[in-house]
């Protein structure tokens, strides 16, 4: 490889790692989104220690993404081949973790699914209508998904509040707005004129497969674009690895 070519990799492969530095950034900001921001779905599941160590490994991941992405620009800018070679190795094995994840979750789909439908039941059991920061998330995905309960409406069959009330309660963040009438709450509950909630019928189970099966072309080019761009990183720190014949450490900052 000429002098030009071998320049030209290695400015491709900082700008590359500048990238991965910013995306690594982006997943750890939204690891983090997940376990502090009141509206998102993880309030919801605050129960399951499993949904909140993906969170962790997410803000993980997102770290040590950042930590490559700045040894990459380090190895790339001061051709350092060690660095390079660490970088490649780390990125195959992350390569690797994506598609073993990425079957795992396909082939356990099912079991992922009554995972989350007991994790939602007893959130929901437990609902006790007083605005808490949990109940303000579930509220929120019930109104904006247009659905009732994981599996569908008999989900809050199980709450005790419904349960102990003399009045016919339902949840009011279930409540159909086209079946509405007079003035309603977003949040708690709400007393139903017959036996028949006006609520949503779909769960919000379907609700959540329905929006990844409409946004199916987003994902899968979002994993193919990640999957992309990390054989690229491996392609270009392998070449400039390869055609690095001295390293020249006194370019090295000392601080």
């Amino acid at each position: 490889m000429g002098k030009g070519c071998v320049t030209a990799t290695k400015y491709f492969l900082f700008l590359f790692n500048l990238i991965f530095f910013l995306f690594g950034a982006v997943i750890m900001g939204f690891g983090l989104w997940l376990l502090l921001d009141n509206q998102s779905f993880i309030v919801v599941l605050n129960n399951s220690t499993a949904v909140k160590v993906a969170c962790y490994i997410l803000i993980g991941v997102g770290a040590f993404s950042m930590l490559m992405g700045f040894l990459g620009c380090l190895g790339a800018i001061y051709e350092i081949r060690c660095l390079l070679g660490l970088y490649f190795t780390c990125l195959l094995l992350i390569l690797i973790a994506q598609i073993a994840a990425g079957a795992l979750i396909y082939f356990q789909k099912d079991v992922l699914n009554k995972e989350m439908s007991k994790i939602v039941t007893k959130v929901l059991d437990n609902y006790p209508g007083n605005n808490s920061t949990t109940e303000q998330a579930w509220d929120f995905i019930q109104r904006n998904m247009g659905c009732c309960g994981w599996i569908g409406r008999t989900d809050w069959n199980g709450n005790m509040v419904i349960v102990n009330s003399s009045q016919l309660l339902f949840p009011c963040s279930c409540q159909n707005i086209s079946l509405a009438t007079g003035n309603f709450s977003e949040s708690g509950f709400c007393e139903a004129q017959t036996p028949d909630w006006p609520v949503y019928d779909v769960g919000c189970a379907d609700s959540v497969e329905s929006w990844l099966l409409t946004n199916i072309g987003v994902v899968l080019g979002i994993c193919l674009g990640v999957a992309f761009v990390e054989l690229l990183g491996m392609i270009l720190s392998i070449c400039l690895c390869r055609n690095i014949h001295t390293e020249d450490y006194t370019k090295v900052p000392k601080y």
